[in-house]
């Protein structure tokens, strides 16, 4: 192959596996010094290659590191009484564990001051091998399966590198096909996974359905990067809210909290520190549109946005809108709000099977109880009423008790006279 077209070959894989141009000279670089080995290297040569992709020629060495000169048969007992205590348990201290030496890739000091004086300790030596004109069939073979083999964990690891730095992130992709309960979906560089757990159970998942994935968790498995995508993370709320207005974007409106019931129902809670912008406006959009295209983005889920303060009553009472509230005490020990409302707020602000109250309550950190105003005055007033009562009573016994003593004192007088 001329060089040209050597290096057009090169710059075209690179292409195709988006991968940088030094992970394929290290993957032709490890197949050709495996070809080597396979077919001239001897069992004591450290072999590496070096390839020049603009030229397409090769430089073969044998690498050794120098190390202190070593009597083999005093190491080999080193060796064998380490190992007995080992079987026995016994711990031995990292610094004093031997080393064995190594003839591929070592050197000893005594046998590299015959190569040249100046070699020390440490010391990395190349000698030049000669270059064969060509390779035979089996060594061929070998340098064509560590190619693809190191091409594919070059891919592997590329992706995986590219997508750990996403974590956190929203990603674009199209359903591609189901598996059992999940869906494999196709980000263009990578797969990625929507488990059972991180669907939205109303929403359909049609192939070929583009849409919008929090990326959850990036690990690496047996078969490459597992990229754990999720639809149902309250974490995308703000992704989508960050790309659709500007001033969250910017970082003067902030997203405080999220409380989110995937599918059915969000609340957010927005602040900012600049007098001349308002949070919740900035968020809703002129006629709704900002809020509207988040609302499509999450197939319908309706979206509450309310203003975050730093007083909880004021806030929690954000929280319950749409609902209107009467009065709220809290208790700061206990973080327990007890919310009183009309009757006529009352369903509003527990909302559809405690949906509303529920969501305030994940949205603010306190525990909400919602008690309605007009049963607790009535009750204060059946209250107020039975102590009357009571006080009438005992009024009334009073006075009846006060003649009986009067007419008991006129008899006494009879008797006397």
């Amino acid at each position: 192959m001329q060089n040209s077209n050597l290096s057009a070959a090169i710059k075209l894989v690179c292409e195709e596996k988006n991968l940088p141009m030094e992970s394929v000279i290290s993957a032709i670089e490890a197949a050709l010094a495996a070809a080597y080995r396979k077919e001239f290297g001897g069992k004591d040569q450290n072999v590496k290659a070096v390839f020049n992709a603009d030229n397409g020629q090769t430089v073969i060495f044998d690498v050794k590191t120098v190390v202190e000169d070593i009597d083999l048969e005093e190491q080999e007992k080193q060796l064998e009484e380490q190992r007995a205590k080992r079987e026995e348990g016994v711990e031995i201290p990292e610094d004093e564990i031997i080393k064995k030496f190594n003839p591929r890739s070592e050197i000893m000091l005594s046998e590299a001051a015959k190569i040249n004086s100046d070699y020390k300790i440490g010391d990395i030596i190349e000698s030049k091998l000669e270059v064969p004109e060509e390779y035979g069939r089996m060594a061929a073979q070998t340098a064509k399966q560590v190619i693809v083999q190191r091409l594919r964990e070059a891919e592997r690891d590329h992706i995986f590198a590219e997508y750990k730095d996403k974590e956190g992130q929203l990603v674009l992709g199209t359903i591609q096909r189901k598996e059992g309960r999940r869906f494999i979906v196709d980000m263009g560089q990578a797969n990625g996974i929507l488990p059972p757990e991180e669907q939205i159970r109303k929403e359909g998942y049609n192939i070929g359905s583009r849409l919008n994935f929090y990326i959850v968790e990036v690990g690496m498995g047996a078969k490459g990067p597992e990229i754990i995508l999720s639809r149902t993370h309250p974490e995308i709320v703000r992704e989508l809210f960050a790309t659709e207005v500007p001033e969250i974007a910017a970082g003067t409106v902030e997203i405080k909290g999220i409380a989110r019931e995937a599918g059915s129902r969000s609340k957010i809670a927005v602040y900012t520190e600049e007098n001349n912008i308002d949070p919740v406006g900035s968020c809703v959009g002129q006629k709704g549109s900002r809020v509207q295209t988040v609302i499509n983005e999450l197939g319908g889920e309706k979206i509450d946005i309310i203003e975050w303060d730093e007083n909880p009553k004021i806030f929690i009472a954000n929280a319950l809108s749409p609902a209107e509230i009467s009065s709220i005490d809290i208790n700061e020990d206990t973080k327990v709000a007890s919310v009183k409302v009309a009757d006529n707020q009352l369903s509003l602000a527990i909302g559809r099977g405690g949906q509303n109250a529920r969501l305030a309550a994940k949205l603010s950190g306190w525990k909400v109880d919602i008690i309605s105003a007009e049963s607790n005055k009535a009750a204060d007033e059946v209250e107020k009423k039975d102590e009357t009562e009571e006080v009438k009573e005992n009024k009334t016994e009073a006075e009846e008790k006060k003649p009986e003593k009067k007419v008991k004192k006129e008899k006494k007088s009879k008797k006397e006279e």
